[in-house]
């Protein structure tokens, strides 16, 4: 692995500098694709993750050691000791599919921080301007031999993702995966629920603005 990669990008360097002198923990930490860059940096790092797959894959980059991982769901499972971040990327607190579940998993992350702690989480803005009048579908990505297409619930606040896939030939691949999306407002509740308030928002982990024009946003909450 090239060691420039395994140790630098603005992911890393920004949750570098949150965790500070303290440990972190990643929620859903699936095969290390932060949490092993973000080790290399000198974070101790643990992690909750709920696919065993993903955990065999995880430790075929580092040990248990290095990077120790309780097999669970992030919204009710505990892993030892006191944190000074924990944190959530790749718009997977949508992979929680209910209003309750995600709720929990705020508290979750605020069992583990000690005061002034942090919780950091990566979420995509649900993009239902994209949505004409009686249309519950939109295509997010298209390029040669891909489409990417997001079907709405709005009453259930549900998105499913379809991921197309295909060649020359007449067959095509089809992968789904469900979400419940959240707007910001709503996501800050969920923190003030948990004892958090919104330290920052920033539109990418560069810190660029968030504006209403944003597809996504990096949100950072401090534990009162």
């Amino acid at each position: 692995m090239d060691r420039g990669l395994l140790l630098g990008g603005p992911t890393v360097d920004r949750l570098a500098a949150l965790a500070g002198d303290g440990p972190a923990l990643e929620f859903a930490i699936g095969t290390g694709r932060v949490a092993v860059p973000l080790a290399a940096r000198g974070v101790p790092v643990t992690g909750i993750e709920l696919s065993a797959p993903m955990v065999e894959q995880l430790r075929a980059k580092v040990d248990a050691s290095t990077i120790p991982v309780i097999v669970g769901d992030m919204a009710t499972a505990v892993a030892p000791g006191e944190y000074s971040l924990v944190y959530l990327v790749y718009n997977t607190i949508a992979n929680l599919l209910t209003q309750a579940e995600q709720v929990a998993c705020f508290r979750n992350a605020a069992r583990h921080l000690g005061t002034g702690g942090r919780f950091v989480i990566e979420l995509w803005v649900p993009e239902l301007r994209k949505l004409p009048p009686g249309q519950q579908a939109v295509v997010w990505h298209s390029e040669a031999g891909y489409i990417g297409l997001d079907t709405y619930d709005v009453l259930a606040q549900h998105v499913v993702s379809h991921h197309f896939r295909f060649d020359d030939s007449r067959r095509a691949e089809l992968f789904r995966t469900p979400h419940r999306y959240i707007w910001p407002a709503e996501l800050d509740l969920m923190g003030q629920l948990a004892g958090f308030a919104l330290e920052s928002r920033h539109a990418d982990w560069a810190g660029s603005e968030f504006t209403a024009e944003s597809r996504s946003h990096v949100s950072v909450y401090r534990l009162s």
